[in-house]
């Protein structure tokens, strides 16, 4: 069973940057792909960035890209999301995914129907 555990929630500014991080129970991330999702209030759970850690291979939902850059540390199996310019569309829990093996990222990211692990969530605030 993979735990993952994210951190770096809090509040910001509108224009304002955060970084998310979430701690993987694994000797290493090779053997996952890793997400990011959001669910703001009122609204269904979105995919924002998905990544195979053993390719690189990084997909980025249209509302962040430019913006929003995932990353990961192996060493530390530990995956990031850097947000930058955040607005307050951005609010929402973001929630940190793994699915087993090497799927298409763009197609994790688009329906979570896939994923076989969930962390617990960071809530992220962006007001003045």
């Amino acid at each position: 069973q993979l735990r993952l555990v994210e951190s770096g929630g809090g509040l910001v500014q509108p224009g304002g940057s955060l970084r998310l991080s979430c701690a993987a129970s694994t000797r290493t991330l090779d053997d996952y792909a890793m997400g990011w999702f959001r669910q703001a209030p009122g609204k269904e759970r979105e995919g924002v960035a998905c990544l195979r850690p053993y390719d690189g291979s990084t997909y980025y939902e249209d509302s962040v890209k430019g913006r929003f850059t995932m990353s990961s540390d192996n060493a530390k199996s530990t995956v990031y999301l850097q947000m930058n310019s955040l607005n307050p569309e951005d609010t929402a829990v973001y929630y940190c995914a793994a699915v087993r093996g090497s799927p298409n990222v763009e197609a994790m990211c688009i329906t979570d129907s896939t994923v076989d692990y969930w962390g617990k969530g960071a809530l992220v605030i962006v007001s003045s």
